[in-house]
């Protein structure tokens, strides 16, 4: 099928055949594509970036006929461009889906408050319903008391884990089965890097998958872009106007995944192919098969596992299945407590120290004393 190039209702200028869209071949060039070096004109770029996202989805079976999804909305680049984008193909296409936004409120000042506020104007911009969860709702934390309680480097280790069972809870609420999230290329690649980088080769499998979904789980989570560069979200965003919020996470650069990103710009910059290979490598990748273990004998048969974190893991051959759930919380879990709970019963324990070293009741000679205690020589 012969590329058709998109009508353009300006009067066309006189350009040099250099300087000409490598697609339609009549329109001045204004994005070389960082994918592939490519020089097309601005909707070209358009035409191409959509396409590709709709490619995406339909050879991935993504979304079935009156499915009702939700976008994980933060108020960025790529959230804001796949409610966008997703909005816009759902009418050209008819996938037959209801959209709605979710967005996690982690109570971060002066970033998280902004960023919804971009949410609320896209929710009007686009004419989608919002639904907002927050972790003081949830957990009864905010991500400030977090990482004043455990620490700045451990910030994204509890956000990680809280959002993503509020990104779960968030969908049963609404009755919703299916998380759309705006993860791109780039971020894949990176997770790849990262699980090498870290010896977690179990997870490598899992960390390239378009579509995630456990057995014991309703809600399944999809990424239309896969293979959507975080240069080309940018340029989209950017030519098409798009209201966005740009601002880093607060906490974001003392992350391990800064060291990630910071390594594959650097391959990227030799070679602009990389973030595809890396992904293809991640999905080539596989693990030796496990010897198969005899079952044990019929007395242990109810064991478990204690691992060093202070995690109980069930035993595999005690009628473990796929769905298992926390004994707290409720949530999935392969183990007895899931790891949200284990992170806020050591927030918990936390908590109450910090208290009392900042009690303002103790004084004179007690808080002296206190402060001499922590003094060493």
């Amino acid at each position: 099928m012969s590329f058709k190039p998109p009508s353009d209702t300006k009067k066309p200028k006189n350009v040099k055949v250099s300087q000409l869209c490598e697609l339609c071949h009549s329109r001045k060039a204004l994005i070389k594509r960082p994918k592939n070096m490519q020089k097309i004109c601005k909707l070209c770029f358009f035409h191409v970036f959509e396409t590709e996202i709709h490619n995406t989805i339909v050879s991935n079976s993504l979304f079935a006929v009156g499915e009702k999804v939700a976008v994980g909305a933060s108020g960025g680049k790529d959230s804001t461009v796949l409610a966008y984008v997703l909005k816009l193909l759902n009418e050209r296409y008819h996938y037959g889906i209801d959209i709605v936004l979710l967005s996690i409120d982690e109570g971060i000042v002066g970033y998280r408050d902004d960023s919804l506020a971009t949410v609320k104007r896209n929710k009007e911009q686009y004419q989608l319903p919002l639904e907002i969860v927050s972790y003081r709702e949830l957990y009864d934390w905010t991500m400030d008391e977090i990482v004043a309680c455990a620490g700045v480097r451990n910030s994204c280790t509890y956000c990680g884990v809280f959002r993503r069972q509020a990104l779960d809870r968030g969908a049963a609420k609404l009755g919703i089965k299916h998380v759309v999230t705006g993860h791109n290329a780039d971020d894949m690649a990176e997770t790849v890097l990262m699980n090498i980088l870290r010896g977690d080769v179990a997870r490598l499998e899992k960390s390239t998958s378009i579509i995630t979904q456990s057995a014991g789980s309703p809600v399944k989570r999809s990424k239309p872009f896969k293979f959507s560069y975080q240069k080309e979200i940018v340029l989209y965003a950017h030519y098409k106007k798009l209201d966005y919020f740009s601002t880093e996470c607060t906490y974001a650069p003392e992350a391990f995944r800064g060291t990630a990103r910071e390594l594959m710009k650097n391959l990227e910059a030799v070679r602009p192919s990389c973030i595809i290979d890396i992904i293809q490598s991640g999905e080539m990748l596989r693990l030796k098969p496990k010897k198969v273990k005899k079952a044990p004998p019929a007395q242990a048969a109810d064991a478990v596992e204690v691992r060093s974190d202070g995690s109980v893991l069930l035993n595999r051959h005690s009628g473990f299945i796929d769905g298992n759930r926390c004994e707290r919380c409720g949530y999935l879990s392969s183990n007895k407590i899931c790891k949200a709970c284990m992170l806020l019963e050591g927030l918990q324990q936390n908590r109450a120290k910090i208290l009392l070293d900042t009690d303002s009741s103790i004084a004179g000679a007690a808080k002296l004393t206190r402060t001499l205690e922590k003094l060493t020589f």
